[in-house]
Formats: structure tokens, sequence, C-alpha cells
């Protein structure tokens, strides 16, 4: 369990049917769970399934199977797809095929804008109102950088509880950049990424939440100046919530003194000052969740020079072990405080019915069993992800995901897919 003494539960069904010492029940399936941690099943809010068009890099099969190995039960799929998630067709395209397939439950995240385009607000009300529900609205991958539509949108989502997840990069200051703008990125002499190309949207955002009264949801928080954005807009009580990937925690912009351009991301990996606030913002709340950015791209996309190659990273799979060896093993969360930060506000945020719920009696049996002990080399020839763009190949890492329950149904055993 989270903490205390080793309990036994119990699954009947979808449900938990009990948590204590000494249960049993005639003909039951045992798994022997010694020293293990049991969470609540992990829930991504946000995750590029690249379906429709673009299975090179990833479909909503094979990132699901990633998201169970990884111990995720739901995960939230990003707009940017091709068609764009911009209508109720779409949506409900990609929330039926997470329903056909099994392994977690997908959430589509609707559009902002028509094509992601920046210039007219995409069928908001009627992606919410369709088959999938949807609450959460993002143009991830472009910043709705137009402080009208960015209000309108605000506006809109207010009505039904919904909420804007925004992508913080103001285009103007970012035009060729390649890496964080710093030293490192001086001395490559490759473009920089100022971190006030984020922060400045942060703000203005943050005080149109305010004027509006609405939700707003920063995707990738990257710096150390957007933190102290975020913890004064939390100050105000204006209604921010705030994300920060496994990357950000771990990686910082050194590496890409090795030119390899599986370290290249949307934002880029920063200095190791904005790592370190990183961590203590997710400790202490001023970031709420973590969320993977899985972004899956074929090796012809990565394999490339550097100015060419495609931005992003996988995740799913690796992530509960970069949160561990960055959070836990640092003595800056415990796992209870994990599970708040990957599977109860990320629920929260998204509006995910049945997800983030307690390990108790009566609760969706939505859960995921992590052998803490284990350590070993990240192989990404075992991915269960289409793609193998992971900054991680060949680092040790903490942590081994063993056993995913979805709804009562194992879809991952062992450590291998049911």
């Amino acid at each position: 369990m989270l903490g205390g003494e080793p309990q036994d539960v119990l699954i009947d069904g979808e449900v938990v049917e009990a948590v204590g010492t000494g249960l049993s029940a005639d003909g039951a399936e045992v798994v022997e769970a010694d020293g293990k941690v049991l969470l609540p099943g992990l829930v991504d809010l946000h995750t590029h399934l690249r379906e429709p068009g673009r299975e090179d890099s990833e479909t909503v099969l094979t990132g699901t199977r990633a998201a169970a190995c990884g111990g995720y039960t739901a995960v939230f799929a990003m707009a940017n797809t091709f068609p764009v998630a911009d209508t109720a067709g779409v949506v409900e395209q990609v929330y039926r095929l997470g329903q056909e397939h099994g392994y977690c439950d997908v959430q589509p995240i609707g559009a902002v804008t028509v094509g992601l385009e920046g210039k007219k607000l995409a069928e908001l009300g009627a992606m919410h109102e369709s088959a999938a529900g949807v609450t959460v609205f993002s143009d991830d991958g472009k910043c709705v950088d137009d402080a009208v539509i960015m209000r309108r949108a605000l506006e809109y989502v207010k009505a039904f509880g919904g909420v804007v997840a925004q992508h913080a990069q103001e285009p103007r200051l970012t035009e060729g950049a390649q890496m964080n703008e710093g030293v490192v990125s001086a001395e490559l002499g490759l473009g920089g990424w100022p971190a006030v190309a984020e922060e400045s949207i942060i703000a203005r955002d943050v005080l149109l939440a305010e004027h509006v009264g609405s939700r707003v949801h920063i995707c990738h928080l990257s710096t150390a100046g957007s933190v102290e954005i975020v913890r004064w807009a939390k100050s105000r009580g204006i209604d921010v919530t705030a994300e920060v990937t496994p990357h950000h925690l771990l990686l910082t912009d050194e590496l890409v003194r090795t030119y390899n351009p599986v370290y290249k991301v949307n934002p880029p990996l920063r200095t190791e000052r904005d790592v370190m606030a990183l961590r203590e913002a997710l400790a202490d709340g001023t970031i709420d969740i973590v969320a993977t950015d899985h972004a899956p791209h074929p090796h012809e996309d990565k394999d490339c020079e550097w100015a060419a190659a495609a931005m992003g990273m996988v995740g799913l799979e690796t992530a509960l072990s970069v949160v561990q060896q960055t959070m836990v093993e640092t003595g800056l969360l415990d796992w209870a405080g994990v599970a708040d930060r990957m599977s109860v506000k990320p629920a929260l945020i998204g509006r995910a019915a049945g997800h983030g719920r307690p390990v108790s009696a009566g609760e969706p049996a939505n859960l995921t069993l992590v052998d803490t002990a284990y350590r070993g080399a990240v192989d990404p020839a075992g991915f269960a992800s289409r793609s193998r763009n992971t900054p991680y190949e060949g680092r040790e890492l903490p942590g081994r995901v063993t056993h995913t329950w979805l709804r009562g149904k194992a879809t991952l055993v062992d450590g291998k897919l049911a």
C-alpha cells in the first residue's frame, strides 16, 4: 500500500471489494506483492497518440499498451492529429478507438482553435456534448498566442466547467530556436529559446483567467520563473493548475552538447537551476501534476541532424521510474505524494470519472503495482510504444510496474501485457 502496514486487497469484478489484513476468497487468483507499492491507476493529462494521421509514430492501440506498461489506466490524447481533433467527429473517433482496445481509458482533448491555427475557435461546445464528453481543450504543439482568442476560449469553457490547457510559447520570441537560451546555446551556436517566451504567456493567461473567472492549465512548465508566476497566481486565488514532465525533472541542457536529437524537445531542456526549482514546486504543490507529454516519432524523424529533427520524447513507460528517482529517492515526495501528483490530481483536473480514487472498498479497481526495489537499464527495444525516441536508453532507473488493472481486468501481469 502507500504506507503503514502491508494489507491485502480483494478485487471482485470491477471494484475493490475489501482492503485489510488476512483477507481470503475461495478460488481467487492471488498476486504476491510483498515489498511492493500499490497505487491508484496513473492518469496522464498529456499524451500524444498520433491517431488519426500519424500511425507510423503511434496508434491508439500501441499508445495505450505503452500506457498500461507504465501503470496508466487513463490518458488524455492531445488534439494535434491529422485531421486535427477540432470537431465532434474526430474526438468521437479517438474515444471509440480507446474503448475498442481496452488497455486504458482514452479521453480526447479538443483543439482550442480550428486546425490549431489560432484564428477561430473550434467547436468547443459540440465536442463537450459529444459521446467523448471533452472537458480539456488545447492547441498543444502551438500556443494560443492571440489574447482575444484565449479570452474567448476561457469564457466559453467556463459554461460547462472545462479547462484550457495552454502550450506557453510566445512564437515571435522563439523563431529559429533550437534549445534553451543560455551559456550552452551560446557555446554551441544554436538558436536560443528564452525562458521569457514561456513566462510571458503564463503571466498573461493567469491574468486572463482571473478576469474571466475560468480555469487555465499550464502544459509542461519548464522554468524557475514560470514556477514563481504560478505560485503568485495561486496566492491570488486564480484558478490555475500546472504540470511538469519527467524529463524536465531530470535532464538539463548540458545534454545538448552531444548533438543527439533524442534530447530535442519542446519546451527545451533547461538548466540545473530550473530542474531544482521544478522539483521543489512539485513537492510543495505549486506544480500540481506530472504529465508525460509522450511524443512518439518514427526513427527517420529523430535519426538526423539536430536542426532537422522533430521535437519530442516518448515517456509513458519510464515516467514513474523517473519520478521515483527525482522525487521519492531524494525525499521530496513519499508514495502517497506520487499517487496525488500522478493519479488523483490529474483525474480531478481532467474530470476523469472513476480514476484517481483511493484504494478502498467500493472504489473502481483501477490499480498499479510497483516493484520499487527494482533497478535496471532502459532498453527501448522492449517498449510497447511504436516509437523508440527515449532519452533514457541505457540509463539505469529505479522501479518497475509489474501489474496494472483497469476496472478489475489485468492489462499488465508480471511486466507483460495481458
